[in-house]
């Protein structure tokens, strides 16, 4: 019994390997895009609140570490931060939209 799981475990390590092979490489352009992706699966929000200024939008220049938008999941508020200095190409997912584990938020420009 103990082999039978390990094969399945194996197999998603190893497309998650070629996925980041693959996103590595093409790294190497200047003018690479990129996305900052959900965390999670919950209901994606722009702003901290209906009617507030959404926390970024295209164009815009942010530092790492900055609110790009909230993830409601069971209830709670997780805030999604830039992974790096970027700038916003465009905003992928609509306010108070559904989203999964992965999803593409925000477009993004790595400077």
């Amino acid at each position: 019994l103990p082999n039978n799981p390990a094969p399945p475990l194996q197999t998603p390590t190893a497309s998650a390997c070629a996925l980041s092979a693959t996103t590595g490489t093409s790294g190497v352009s200047d003018t690479q895009e990129d996305y900052i992706l959900s965390p999670m699966v919950g209901t994606f929000y722009r702003a901290p609140a209906p009617g507030a200024n959404p926390y970024v939008n295209p164009g815009d220049t942010i530092r790492k570490g900055q609110t790009i938008g909230i993830v409601e999941a069971m209830k709670i508020m997780n805030e999604i931060e830039a992974e790096c200095d970027c700038k916003i190409l465009s905003v992928e997912v609509e306010d108070a939209t559904a989203v999964e584990y992965g999803t593409q938020l925000v477009k993004i420009q790595k400077l």
